[in-house]
């Protein structure tokens, strides 16, 4: 029980911290929300969508809330079900390309020698290709049949500007006098990393890591629209394609199909951008007043 006392009180305590600014506050209530939703509206809403061309293109209503689709199915509930899959994938690759980023970075710094020449030549080579054009050049050669999949080729693209980033700050800290000391004293180099180095840039690991998910969420997005990822199942970038492809946007109810999914898409940005406020409220001590 104090156990799951002690708990309680450090989630209320950083709660505290991160409502201190509020447009960061807003974007926290507004990402978890999103979250929450789309995480457990399809274990208690009935989602099964069948075509009924009867309904084609309704505008809303208090049966369809944002209208039906060029196939007759109601559009609010497929903005309920697909936010499951792109979450999913921003998620992967945002953490992939962190880890990728923040680990190559850190090894580069702190062994140097030809660990940190190559690992500097695969970023600079990583980032001097334009991005988008890499990520299609890839997924035209690897089948992206699942979420899995996408997510590992967005996180391969995008993780050289991080290990550049990472790498300088790194080499940074290793000269302060507490990874001096921990040197001296003969302590391992994932000691260094773990316990010494990482901790004290947690705020900006954070922070690349909702950039990250921003990005392959934009990077998703795109490579539907584009068709190279086949369109499998139901998810907000695949409304968007579809709704683009069946001229949605020329018609007055019609066009609720393609803004839905945008809308959508843009708010979840917006949370997820204003959320690291909070963030850099909660793990950079510097930044909270009065204390």
């Amino acid at each position: 029980m104090s156990y799951i006392r002690d708990l309680g009180s450090g989630l209320l305590g950083s709660l505290r911290i991160m409502s201190r600014n509020k447009v960061g506050f807003a974007g926290l209530i507004i990402t978890m929300t999103i979250l929450l939703v789309s995480l457990l509206a399809p274990q208690f809403i009935d989602l099964k969508m069948t075509a009924d061309i009867e309904k084609i293109y309704q505008g809303p209503s208090a049966e369809h809330w944002l209208g039906t689709d060029y196939q007759g199915r109601d559009i609010f509930k497929q903005l309920l079900l697909g936010g499951t899959e792109v979450i999913y994938v921003a998620f992967l690759a945002g953490l992939l390309g962190t880890v990728i980023g923040v680990g190559l970075g850190s090894l580069a710094a702190v062994l140097g020698g030809w660990v940190d020449t190559i690992a500097t030549a695969a970023a600079e080579l990583v980032i001097t290709i334009p991005q988008y054009p890499l990520l299609l050049v890839l997924a035209g050669f690897i089948r992206l049949n699942s979420p899995a999949g996408l997510a590992v080729i967005i996180a391969a693209v995008g993780w050289g500007g991080l290990m550049l980033t990472i790498r300088s700050q790194v080499l940074s800290l290793k000269e302060r006098d507490y990874v001096q000391a921990a040197r001296a004293l003969g302590l391992p180099v994932w000691h260094l990393l773990l316990k010494e180095i990482i901790p004290n840039m947690m705020s900006y690991i954070l922070t690349s890591l909702v950039m990250r998910m921003t990005n392959a969420i934009y990077g998703m997005v795109g490579l539907i629209f584009l068709g190279v990822v086949p369109i499998a199942q139901n998810n907000w970038g695949v409304m968007y394609s579809l709704a683009n492809r069946q001229g949605a946007i020329f018609g007055v109810n019609s066009a609720w199909y393609i803004l839905a999914p945008i809308f959508t898409i843009a708010l979840f940005q917006f949370g997820l951008i204003n959320m690291n406020r909070s963030l850099e409220e909660l793990f950079n001590p510097r930044l909270r007043r009065g204390e």
